[in-house]
């Protein structure tokens, strides 16, 4: 685990706070979050050089999937936010029921996003169609790829809550792999409310 000074305590020394989760995962979110700025900005290039064409595509793109998947994903970080909490606080069989709301969540995140890309399939609408349509298919999936893993993530974190001893202090190596494996499904729900706005709100 790593420490940052946070504040001066009132005896006048410094305190120390320690930062969540393992330092790796953060090299790897700010990476990650890299790559897929990247995207974005190869999107928003192609999209003021063909803005007609994104604006007809758009237009076959369905709001109301955009915003469920927005819903499902915020609701399942904030029951992983409660999760975490409390496992610090020592109540893991309320950590296990909360941690398990969250993965249900992004499986039905994850489900739901097949049942739109089947829907767009049946339309006739692939990734060829035009550039709207490739981008929309290439992120979308980049980014539910990314969700299957943290469904992963967030499975092998009920298993890390479950094995906690109540009381167990909060700086230990378990509470470390379970705030990491919070910090990626973060990412993962960070990352889609950017592709929400690319793709699903017309404007």
């Amino acid at each position: 685990m790593t420490a940052t000074p946070s504040r001066v305590r009132r005896d006048g020394r410094m305190g120390l706070r320690r930062i969540p989760g393992e330092p790796g995962i953060w090299v790897f979110a700010i990476l990650d979050m890299l790559i897929f700025a990247e995207m974005f900005g190869i999107y928003g290039w192609y999209r003021a050089d063909h803005y007609e064409v994104f604006q007809n595509a758009q237009s076959k793109v369905i709001p109301a999937f955009g915003l469920a998947y927005t819903v499902i994903l915020l609701t399942s970080s904030w029951l992983v936010v409660l999760a975490i909490g409390a496992a610090r606080k020592g109540e893991i069989e309320l950590a296990d029921k909360l941690a398990g709301g969250g993965l249900a969540l992004g499986v039905s995140f994850a489900v739901l996003k097949l049942i739109e890309y089947g829907i767009k399939l049946s339309q006739g609408i692939t990734p060829v169609t035009n550039d709207f349509f490739m981008f929309f298919f290439v992120m979308t999936f980049v980014h539910l790829l990314h969700a299957s893993v943290g469904i992963g993530v967030l499975a092998y974190m009920r298993l890390r809550i479950r094995r906690l001893t109540p009381g167990a202090p909060s700086g230990s190596k378990s509470f470390g792999v379970i705030e990491t494996c919070g910090i990626y499904w973060h990412m993962v729900d960070l990352l889609w409310i950017v592709l929400f706005a690319l793709f699903y709100l017309r404007g």
